[in-house]
């Protein structure tokens, strides 16, 4: 399931864990979400955790509320596109940035996203 780490908090590594499993077409359109005391005790975070990482989603559009019946997630495959883009973006960035810290030249970038693409 999650391994968490100590460098961010709960929130946000579970928010993130359903991001990608939604962007990544795991968790389709109207898939209904565990209820908030069940994800709590499969992961065994406090309840208020898992109701802090469904507000959020819902605030962002990627998942809604069907009144009595649960959580689902969107329909609407722009928000989950736009959000997929976003999540690149920042991988990228951090990966250029990391690379440049170690003397790599835009040139060798390129060369070695080509070369170890194909080995991914």
């Amino acid at each position: 399931m999650i391994n968490f780490n100590t460098n961010e908090p709960i929130y946000v590594q579970i928010k993130r864990y359903l991001e990608k499993k939604i962007i990544s077409g795991e968790y389709v359109s109207e898939y209904k979400l565990l209820s908030v005391r069940e994800f709590a005790s499969e992961l065994k975070v406090n309840p208020n955790t898992i109701q802090r990482v469904y507000t959020e989603l819902e605030g962002d559009g990627l998942i809604y509320t069907k009144r009595g019946i649960g959580k689902f997630v969107t329909e609407d495959k722009g928000i989950i596109n736009n959000l997929r883009v976003n999540i690149s973006k920042e991988i990228i960035k951090k990966f250029i940035k990391d690379t440049k810290e170690l003397g790599f030249t835009k040139e060798e970038i390129i060369e070695a996203c080509n070369t170890f693409y194909e080995e991914v």
